[in-house]
């Protein structure tokens, strides 16, 4: 029976206090022991608590009530940065109701709605809570209010239906809980194994995976139809795979082996697959390869795998590193899905990996794992994107503007770049902030509203900008309260060519951009300029450069160091000096002529800013 059985998920914009709140939830259903109890209980990597943020989701299930007529609650503790908006949408396919929550401080954010939308889309039963109040002494405090009634106005419902809760106090943890057993559905009952020959067999929706050394790839499940038990067979329908469980299991949010686990419930499978590439999230799990149905019939419709948007290559700052680095790189993708890994070369830089990441953040969130994790210092190549490249005769693609040959743009070739459409939150006094943004970030198409008490933008941008250093841009302008969301469109035509950048006379591999045609030379000059800056100082004397369709449209010059080679000489001859002058400077003419275009790990990552 499932009657008992409630699973949701918490949702809302970054930092609005889910974390926080699952930990109340897990205090006052006494899953976790006072003893044991830490904050952000359910965020298990290190980089989560120190960011205080949510990078991975978490699920737990939890005993509410008094025995035998207790609830079991299957919560899914989520992400609320866009990066990671995938882990929320497979969430959402695992549950049958949500809570959607708001910073009573700041009301309303941009993916605040991004989250409602996708929610309302799953067809989910939603919550609506306000939380931090304890923040206030007044609970008529004016942006508390504010705060209720955009939250009721988002979810179409009477502002007293709006829960105000403490996720550090505890206050209204536990009558939201009882909302939770009141309001979401049970989930639907499924068919049982007795009826197999007739009718589906038991499945189960693979919503997160990750590896474990004994037990293979562990597959994150919600069970729709009927019941898996710790010795039945498995097929992976997509696939195509067989296996034998190893264990079935609950998250009490620790690992718990069980008998097994019926329609409705969330738990784990232990799949004993050792090849991390056969597990596809999303995947359906059946318990029995003879049904006669097709597989099309049998897969449970749902999530979508998360394609990589952001590219960057990764290199050793040693070379000796780089097997330690594909090892590393290898571990992370085992539990994080959304990773691509590809094998790149560089001229300077030697051998390393081209990685795929959905966002700046998943980028930064990976590159520290891998220095903490896997003590590895990595030389990062500017983010990029991938490119649609079009001449008369070919279309392809490509991530790396070093792919280009230079001369495409003036040969009438045409360079198709991604966009995508963006939702912007501010507060009404910040709106004019904003200006200065839109040509500094290519936006186009855009409009203003109104949003509750704060003022809402959508607009048309491409990817390269938004990956760049537009939120930090966007949080330096509104005083840190500006939010964004956004989601991919099309292919679009791009005013934009390729420009190099050259140290000593070589084109420095990794350095290269696509830069829009309206303000190249510009942006060119000022990253000269930082070059030169950021350089150190050679033997002799080095140029940098940046060149574009055929010609240097910007240069510095970096001076040589200086090297007294005669201050031991006193008095006496002239000539002396004048010779230890020459001899340095055929010295400095043969290092100049031996001179490589190396880039310190440091400037580069300085580079990678804006």
């Amino acid at each position: 029976m499932t009657s008992n059985i409630r699973n949701f998920c918490v949702i809302a914009h970054i930092d609005h206090g889910k974390s926080t709140l699952a930990d109340r939830f897990l205090e006052i259903t006494g899953t976790v022991e006072a003893r044991r109890m830490k904050e952000q209980y359910l965020d298990q990597l290190e980089l989560e608590r120190e960011r205080g943020i949510t990078i991975k989701m978490a699920p737990v299930r939890m005993s509410y009530g008094l025995a035998p007529n207790a609830y079991i609650l299957n919560l899914i503790d989520t992400p609320g940065h866009s990066d990671f908006s995938y882990e929320v949408s497979r969430a959402l396919q695992a549950v049958e109701g949500a809570i959607l929550l708001v910073d009573a401080t700041q009301g309303i954010q941009a993916q605040t709605l991004a989250n409602f939308r996708s929610a309302k889309a799953a067809n989910l039963t939603l919550i609506g809570a306000v939380n931090k109040i304890d923040l206030f002494k007044d609970k008529n405090d004016e942006r508390l209010k504010r705060a209720v009634g955009e939250t009721a106005e988002l979810l179409g419902v009477a502002e007293e239906e709006i829960f105000l809760v403490s996720g550090k106090t505890g206050e209204g943890a536990s009558q939201l809980l009882d909302e939770i057993v009141k309001r979401v559905p049970h989930p639907k009952v499924g068919i049982s194994n007795s009826q197999f020959l007739i009718s589906k067999p038991a499945r189960a929706l693979i919503f997160d995976s990750f590896y474990d050394d004994h037990k293979g790839v562990v597959a994150s499940v919600r069970v729709f139809d009927g019941e898996f038990n710790s010795d039945d067979e498995i097929h992976l329908l997509a696939a195509g795979v067989k296996s034998k469980i190893k264990e079935l299991g609950i998250f009490t949010p620790e690992m718990k082996a069980v008998k097994k686990l019926a329609a409705g419930e969330v738990g784990y499978v232990a799949t004993g697959i050792k090849n991390p590439e056969k597990i596809k999230i999303g995947d359906t799990i059946i318990v029995n390869p003879k049904s006669q149905a097709p597989n099309s019939k049998l897969a449970l419709v749902g999530y979508k795998e998360p394609k990589p948007v952001v590219f960057v290559s990764f290199y050793p700052e040693d070379t000796d590193d780089h097997e330690l680095l594909q090892k590393g790189l290898q571990k992370l993708r085992l539990n994080d899905s959304a990773l691509t890994i590809e094998p790149d070369q560089n001229e300077v830089l030697g051998r390393g990996f081209k990685v795929g990441f959905l966002g700046r953040l998943h980028f930064e969130i990976t590159s520290e794992r891998l220095r903490r994790e896997f003590g590895i210092e990595t030389t990062n190549t500017f983010p990029s994107v991938v490119y649609k490249i079009k001449t008369k005769h070919d279309f392809g693609e490509i991530v790396k503007p070093e792919d280009l040959p230079p001369e495409f743009s003036a040969k009438g070739g045409e360079i198709w770049e991604p966009m995508v459409k963006i939702e912007i939150i501010v507060s009404p006094e910040h709106l004019n902030n904003l200006f200065p943004l839109w040509a500094m970030f290519r936006l186009t198409d855009i409009r203003n509203s109104n949003f509750g008490a704060h003022a809402k933008v959508t607009a048309e941008m491409p990817l390269a900008e938004l990956i760049s250093d537009f939120d930090d841009k966007l949080k330096s302008v509104t005083q840190g309260y500006g939010s964004f969301s956004y989601e991919p469109i099309d292919y679009r035509k791009a005013d934009i060519l390729r420009v190099d950048f050259l140290v000593a006379g070589e084109v420095v591999p990794g350095l290269s951009r696509f830069l829009p045609k309206a303000s190249y030379e510009t942006t060119a000059r000022a990253m000269v300029k930082r070059l030169k800056e950021l350089l150190p100082r050679r033997q002799f004397a080095q140029a940098v450069q940046a060149s574009a369709l055929g010609k240097i449209i910007a240069r510095e010059d970096i001076p040589a160091l200086k090297k007294d080679v005669t201050g031991y000489l006193y008095g006496g001859d002239r000539t002396r000096k004048m010779k230890l002058w020459a001899k340095q400077k055929k010295g400095k003419k043969r290092l100049k002529e031996r001179g490589e275009a190396k880039i310190p790990p440091s400037v580069f990552r300085e580079l990678l800013k804006k």
